[in-house]
């Protein structure tokens, strides 16, 4: 298993697993992704904020990354984080534990970028979901309604959205903006 930033050659591939990623939220739950736009995750690759684990040559889970996220994390965002988005797995490599793996990864980088937490959101009440990031060892922060969308992806106005902070250990930051 390794973790590199996916390339523009895997842009097919990245899609093919958002659209298995979403099929699979509209079989279980009201708020599913919407189909993202090309530019958008073609900027995170040319960023390299996207990324890809990769088991026997092929693409077993993606996700993005940026340091700034103000439109859900408001006065918040001033605190330095990573924030994950978009986990999307390759059915063909579930149970793996990934999002396990991603946060062990983060950690890493987080520390490597000066940040102090890693930070996640989701949109509507999927219990499940929570109470596995929550294993995943991130602090489940609560709902929040967001001031504005504008920009977002389309799902972000179906519902709040649902925070997550997993602290890096050893590491410390004002406090007082936390939820």
């Amino acid at each position: 298993m390794t973790i590199q930033n996916s390339t523009l050659a895997d842009i097919e591939e990245i899609f093919r697993l958002y659209t298995i990623a979403t099929n699979f939220q509209k079989s279980k739950f009201f708020v599913y992704w919407p189909e993202f736009k090309r530019d958008l995750i073609e900027t995170e690759v040319r960023e390299n904020r996207q990324w890809k684990i990769i088991i026997d040559d092929q693409i077993a889970c993606i996700w993005a990354t940026t340091f700034s996220d103000p439109q859900i994390w408001g006065e918040r965002n001033d605190d330095p984080a990573v924030y994950i988005h978009r986990i999307a797995t390759n059915s063909d490599f579930r149970g793996n534990h990934f999002v396990k793996r991603i946060v062990e990864w983060a950690e890493q980088y987080a520390r490597e970028h000066g940040k102090k937490c890693i930070r996640m959101d989701t949109i509507g009440e999927n219990r499940g979901l929570i109470e596995h990031y929550q294993k995943c060892g991130f602090e489940y922060l609560g709902y929040y309604k967001l001031d504005s969308i504008d920009g977002l992806p389309e799902h972000y106005a179906l519902a709040d959205a649902c925070l997550f902070e997993k602290k890096i250990e050893g590491e410390t930051y004002d406090e007082s903006r936390k939820a």
